[in-house]
């Protein structure tokens, strides 16, 4: 009888030492799944991070060169010497260099005033060449739609605040290109209607 008991508490202890050994390991292999699925969320997180950055750091490059292309023809049109407008925009020469030629960042109020020193309208000429109408900001940038451009830039938001009101929340994204397309026409009906003014007081006298 005793060896009896003996047996079965032997079965027993090496049952409870299975059983101790199966939950340790199955805790075991619960920490690594569980640091495992945490590692990989955190690299795809990283990695798409990074991927952001990566297009962020292109967009701004892109944006750069752009900005660096039109202060080099704004440069170049002047008609002022670079020492001229690197003295006047309180930059060094050669800094002025690397900047048109598109070899550091450039800030916004570093190319205004490199702007206003050529005489160009800034933020017209800013606003066109980071909106990818390059070519735009060269042409208008000394020209009297360029000042058009800066003073209706200026003057839009604090239009559209006070014309709209609480329902500036109700504006939809999609509506700008339809608006600027009536704008566009506005503008052109203004200028007929000018004009026709104009050679109706010539044929008048």
């Amino acid at each position: 009888m005793a060896e009896s008991s003996d047996l079965l508490a032997g079965v027993l202890r090496r049952i409870a030492l299975s059983s101790r050994f199966a939950y340790k390991r199955d805790v075991l292999c619960v920490f690594f799944l569980f640091s495992y699925n945490r590692a990989l969320a955190i690299c795809l997180r990283l990695a798409g991070s990074i991927e952001r950055l990566a297009m962020h750091q292109s967009t701004s490059t892109h944006a750069n060169e752009s900005v660096a292309r039109t202060l080099a023809h704004a440069v170049e049109v002047s008609g002022k010497p670079r020492h001229q407008i690197a003295r006047d925009v309180g930059m060094h020469r050669e800094t002025l260099l690397r900047v048109l030629r598109g070899e550091r960042p450039i800030g916004l109020d570093e190319a205004a005033r490199i702007l206003t020193a050529c005489g160009a309208f800034p933020r017209a000429t800013i606003v066109l060449a980071l909106a990818g109408q390059e070519d735009l900001a060269c042409e208008w940038m000394r020209s009297e739609m360029g000042e058009f451009l800066e003073e209706f830039f200026s003057a839009l938001p604090a239009h559209l605040e006070r014309t709209l009101g609480r329902r500036v929340e109700d504006v939809r994204p999609r509506w700008a290109n339809g608006t600027s397309q009536l704008v566009a026409r506005m503008l052109a009906k203004h200028i007929d209607d000018f004009v026709g003014r104009d050679i109706g007081m010539s044929l008048g006298r």
